[in-house]
């Protein structure tokens, strides 16, 4: 996925996100056929609603593929800045694009007291880096380089394409469940005889499916970005050769955190998938919770950079 950068690959994980996004093809093939059997069954007019749907949640896909930059920074509140108005954070970027031989993403700056930082766009050539002012002003410069070089490694490793690519099919299911119970409020199976008793069973098997779906699929997305995560981590903490930075970073910003007001950490939550740490806290170690987290628990992510620790000690000795 980043072969045209010297972001190290990290296989294991690798096969995990395939494994995951084979599962999503997996329930997108079951997903079809039960929709076919649905139209079989009942009426042909369910395949123009799964045709609509195609088309709406293909077109909603796209657009936040290719606006994913413009639309994180305005959710963000951020505006760009030039190597004169933050000549440090553009340094680092640099620096940081020099070690990984790819091109420098548009840095930006969120004017806020929330540590955090993200990077997005459809490809390495459309891409935006976010840093918040809370950010710079508590991090190190070493620390704050391992965070740019988490969140460059997302651009590296196309993580905005993938991610875009495995919630299609949620997308359609929830366009589904929509179209369904719309479809069965608003008069599905009543009134006029067999017909309307058989559009209404319809839009129940099609909602019924269209929510096991999506359940399904949001669970399998919220792997693959935990998965997304760690790789990140470890694969930014590889090229800038100082896991222990990056280690740090996670511990004062996740801190941090219960310093900022609930009402902004609620504001910036949406933000969540695209942010270095979560706005919200995670659930205690161990919590079912945690399945629903769009990021692995802390305890995950410092015990997995000490193992790129060790392998950076025993490749040095």
């Amino acid at each position: 996925m980043a072969a045209r950068t010297r972001y190290a690959p990290d296989r294991g994980l690798t096969v995990r996100m395939t494994a995951t996004m084979f599962l999503l093809g997996l329930v997108f093939v079951a997903f079809v056929a039960a929709i076919i059997g649905i139209g079989a069954a009942y009426h042909a007019s369910s395949a123009a609603i799964v045709l609509f749907a195609v088309v709406l949640g293909g077109g909603f896909a796209i657009g936040s593929l290719f606006y994913s930059d413009k639309i994180a920074l305005r959710t963000a509140g951020a505006v760009e800045v030039t190597p004169q108005q933050a000549p440090e954070l553009h340094g680092i970027v640099d620096r940081l694009c020099a070690l990984a031989d790819m091109p420098k993403p548009r840095v930006a700056i969120a004017n806020t007291d929330m540590p955090n930082a993200f990077a997005t766009g459809r490809n390495s050539e459309h891409a935006v880096l976010c840093v918040t002012t809370g950010l710079m002003r508590r991090l190190e410069p070493a620390e704050l380089e391992g965070v740019i070089a988490h969140e460059m490694s997302h651009v590296a490793h196309k993580d905005v394409q993938v991610m875009t690519a495995a919630s299609f099919l949620a997308i359609i299911a929830a366009l589904l469940i929509r179209v369904a119970f719309y479809g069965e409020l608003f008069g599905g199976g009543r009134g006029r005889g067999g017909n309307d008793a058989n559009a209404g069973i319809i839009m129940l098997a099609l909602m019924a499916v269209s929510i096991v779906v999506y359940a399904v699929s949001f669970l399998l997305i919220r792997m693959l970005s935990r998965y997304r995560e760690l790789s990140a981590d470890r694969s930014g903490a590889l090229l800038t050769g100082q896991p222990s930075a990056l280690k740090s970073a996670l511990v004062k910003v996740t801190g941090q955190m219960s310093r900022i007001p609930t009402k902004d950490l609620r504001t910036a939550q949406p933000m969540n998938a695209f942010f270095f740490a979560p706005a919200m806290h995670l659930a205690p170690k161990g919590s079912l919770a945690n399945v629903f987290s769009t990021h692995p628990s802390l305890e995950r992510r410092l015990a997995e950079l000490d193992k790129v620790q060790q392998q950076l000690g025993r490749t040095a000795g």
